[in-house]
């Protein structure tokens, strides 16, 4: 009989020549679980999604509950629907006051193309500037702002008019003027290998913009939802953008996506033409009902409040004197060894010994740590002996 592995080679599409092919079976808090039995510590979230942990029993209700009384009715926004509405006042009632109108999308690649459209609505302009190294999707529009040539060479033409800048290159700000309609950038770069803006880095971003008349959008798709140690990156560096994107880590383990806006920005897409930004499933009910349990598990459990705290462990006890530098802010790191064949050396090792992680996009000569913000000393503890082990065996 042909095995589940064979299947997924033949029918599922595949992305490179050498997929993991962990056949998990189930999973629940920090751990999934493969059709053996075997556990392993899920050390990177499904990349930053699984921030409340796997199958969290309020996310599952949640679910339950909403799928009994309804699923898809209409496009977005022609009725009112609870699970949309509800979610939206919880999340605007914890941001600044100028964020406080929510476009539900379905992903995070979405929300970007969203985002781009308004700016460039709101403001009747086309530059668009972002940063080398950044990831914000792989839609054409969000390839376009994609920093990395390598990545999105094979796919043009992309969008005309964007301009990108170096990450932290303070001399590179006057490059944005009042031609440009937006600068996306991700308060902290991921795919880069966690990168952290230098002091009053975004301050100064944001006094370009505000003075060119240009939005400020942060990318906060995988920085959000607590893994940086507050709600939102934006919020540890003071700066208030004009549109977040965010996505990954909001739905509970649910596909869901939005941009969040003010209602003056929002309100471009009502007119000229109307209709500005359609989506058939973006908001969908049950992707919202989780959403709204996993916001209410962060904040009545407290969880984001033990984040940087948990960070500081990771750095403690993973101490192999190969590790040439860790990066990060929170639960977002990036442990930095020598090359990549010592990282896919350790990866591959990591998960033999039950644990899974992985390297940046754009940087492979680190592996990150982004766990469920759920993880205990404990399991931080063990996380780190095996990271310990598995580099130790990588120099052998």
């Amino acid at each position: 009989m042909i095995s589940q592995r064979q299947l997924f080679l033949q029918h599922v599409g595949q992305t490179t020549d050498f997929p993991l092919q962990l056949e998990i079976e189930r999973a629940e808090g920090i751990y999934m679980f493969d059709k053996n039995g075997k556990a392993y510590i899920d050390l990177i979230s499904g990349v930053s999604v699984s921030n409340i942990g796997h199958l969290h029993p309020s996310v599952v209700k949640s679910v339950k509950d909403q799928v009994g009384k309804y699923m898809h009715l209409m496009v977005y926004g022609e009725y009112i629907q609870t699970p949309q509405v509800e979610f939206a006042r919880k999340l605007t009632e914890l941001l600044p006051q100028n964020l406080n109108s929510v476009y539900f999308v379905n992903s995070g690649s979405e929300a970007i193309e969203g985002a781009l459209k308004l700016a460039k609505r709101y403001t009747g302009r086309s530059e668009i500037v972002s940063f080398k190294n950044a990831y914000h999707g792989s839609t054409h529009g969000a390839l376009s702002v994609m920093g990395n040539e390598e990545f999105k060479n094979a796919f043009r033409p992309l969008l005309p008019g964007v301009k990108f800048l170096n990450f932290n290159a303070f001399e590179e700000i006057d490059l944005i003027s009042e031609k440009t309609a937006c600068v996306l950038i991700e308060p902290v770069q991921g795919e880069a290998g966690i990168r952290i803006p230098d002091d009053s880095y975004l301050k100064k971003l944001r006094e370009k913009c505000d003075e060119t008349g240009t939005i400020l959008i942060f990318d906060e798709i995988q920085t959000g939802f607590g893994r940086t140690g507050n709600l939102f990156a934006f919020q540890e560096y003071n700066v208030i953008p004009d549109i977040i994107t965010i996505a990954k880590g909001m739905g509970g383990g649910m596909p869901i996506g939005a941009f969040v806006s003010s209602n003056q920005i929002m309100s471009s897409f009502k007119t000229n033409p109307i209709l500005g930004h359609i989506t058939t499933f973006g908001g969908h009910p049950v992707s919202c009902a989780a959403a709204c349990a996993s916001l209410d598990v962060l904040i009545n459990d407290k969880l984001i409040e033990g984040v940087k705290q948990k960070g500081k462990l990771f750095r403690k006890y993973l101490n192999h004197p190969e590790i040439k530098e860790i990066r990060g802010i929170g639960l977002f790191m990036a442990v930095e060894l020598h090359n990549f064949k010592q990282v896919k050396r350790v990866i591959d090792i990591a998960i033999e010994k039950g644990l899974v992680t992985d390297w940046f996009l754009f940087h492979d000569h680190a592996f990150r740590i982004a766990p469920p913000l759920i993880i205990n000393d404990e399991q931080i503890i063990e996380s780190c002996a095996i990271l310990n082990e598995a580099i130790e065996e990588s120099t052998k």
